[in-house]
């Protein structure tokens, strides 16, 4: 027998066994799993649930309440996320964990809309079940692999502190949950920062971070394509809500070229292909959190492009659509443009394109009676010139990426 088949013997039985014990992920190539992209499917509908909280509300009281809700929830993909990225057996015990989970996300999108109120603690006991599984996930490494306790003491310290904080949301009255909520997630979120300071900690592997992320930008890419074809059905397809329709999708296709091709692909192309190990640990926290006001930006988008489409036969747009438009667009170019200034150091590009977007949709938000169609071309056309503008610089060399 070659070693060759040996070893594919051996991978063959260890692939048969239901119990693995956890180690680090190690492997090359290594892509989403299914249990992964069918763990998204939760958070697809929590995020259009996040959205309809800012869609029936766009004031700034709904403003708040629409990012609590998200930060929350994407705090516990990524939490979720990290622990997979390193310790993902795909034997039986993980995929209950995560499938568990899941359940709990489930239980928190049918509680978003009415989070803080109504529904805080079913909306608590959906993240709290999250905890859980992770606590169990990482004290499962820790029995397993006493060479990763020290690189996972800070993940499990976070995730207890946070939890607790969850847990005691439970029984306090409902003005104080909110403050116990932001506070748990606080001290979640220190978890991964002082991880990166232990030396030796387990490693992040930076082929499948990206793409992990780069989904989850697709998930909420998902809501402005669905924005669109909601729009047009509530809208009656008037000629206006067609034409406001067609400049949406525009404006949609643009976000994700920019991400994908540009401001994502430089940040890649710093973590996989650029410096070293001690490099790539102090770029890959920033990288994640960055991630968050592009998500939420997102988020925001959909529920603007949403509005603007279906009252597309309007004389006007109104303020609160305009202001959700606005900050939503705004926010997502500003995020892109910090994200690939830091990651490719080359921040005179980035200022060109994301970064003079910025106050262009600004000033395009801010302008009173333009009604919807018009409104909307005019951001199309600002994101189809900038996209336009970054493949320039890309051709020119200003711009190096990787595919996401």
């Amino acid at each position: 027998m070659t070693a060759e088949q040996d070893q594919l013997d051996r991978e063959d039985r260890e692939e048969r066994e239901l119990v693995r014990p956890p180690d680090v992920n190690r492997e090359s190539n290594r892509s989403a799993t299914r249990l992964e992209l069918f763990f998204d499917l939760a958070f697809v509908l929590l995020v259009g649930r996040c959205a309809d909280v800012l869609a029936g509300d766009e004031t700034l009281a709904g403003g708040f309440r629409f990012v609590a809700v998200l930060v929350a929830g994407w705090w516990a993909w990524a939490s979720t996320t990290l622990y997979a990225n390193r310790f993902d057996t795909d034997d039986a015990i993980f995929r209950l964990l995560t499938l568990t989970g899941m359940a709990g996300v489930l239980v928190m999108t049918a509680a978003t809309e009415q989070a803080i109120g109504a529904h805080a603690r079913w909306f608590a006991l959906g993240y709290l079940l999250l905890r859980l599984v992770l606590i169990a996930g990482y004290l499962r490494v820790w029995r397993r692999l006493p060479e990763a306790r020290a690189g996972i003491r800070p993940y499990l310290y976070g995730h207890a502190a946070g939890g607790a904080c969850w847990a005691v949301s439970l029984a306090v009255p409902e003005k104080w949950s909110s403050l116990l909520w932001a506070a748990g997630v606080g001290l979640d979120l220190l978890g991964p920062v002082m991880a990166t300071r232990v030396p030796d900690a387990p490693p992040l592997h930076m082929e499948h971070l990206p793409e992990r992320f780069g989904l989850f930008v697709i998930l909420v890419l998902g809501e402005s394509v669905a924005a669109v074809a909601v729009g047009l059905r509530d809208g009656h397809w008037e000629p206006g809500v067609v034409t406001a329709a067609g400049f949406a999708f525009l404006v949609a296709a643009a976000l994700w070229w920019s991400y994908f091709d540009l401001s994502g692909g430089a940040a890649k192309r710093r973590l996989v292909q650029e410096g070293g190990e001690r490099i790539r640990r102090r770029v890959h926290d920033f990288y994640v959190y960055a991630h968050l006001p592009v998500a939420i930006s997102l988020a925001a988008v959909a529920v603007g492009l949403e509005h603007a489409v279906m009252h597309g036969a309007d004389d006007r747009l109104d303020a609160g659509t305009r202001a959700v438009l606005g900050a939503g667009t705004a926010g997502y170019l500003l995020s892109a443009a910090v994200i690939q200034a830091v990651l490719s150091r080359r921040y005179r590009t980035a200022l060109i394109w994301p970064g003079l977007g910025v106050p262009l949709v600004v000033a395009i938000a801010a302008m009173p009676g333009l009604p919807p169609a018009l409104v909307v071309a005019l951001f199309a056309t600002v994101l189809v010139a900038g996209v336009a503008t970054g493949i320039a610089q890309h051709r020119a060399g200003e711009v190096r990426v990787a595919k996401v």
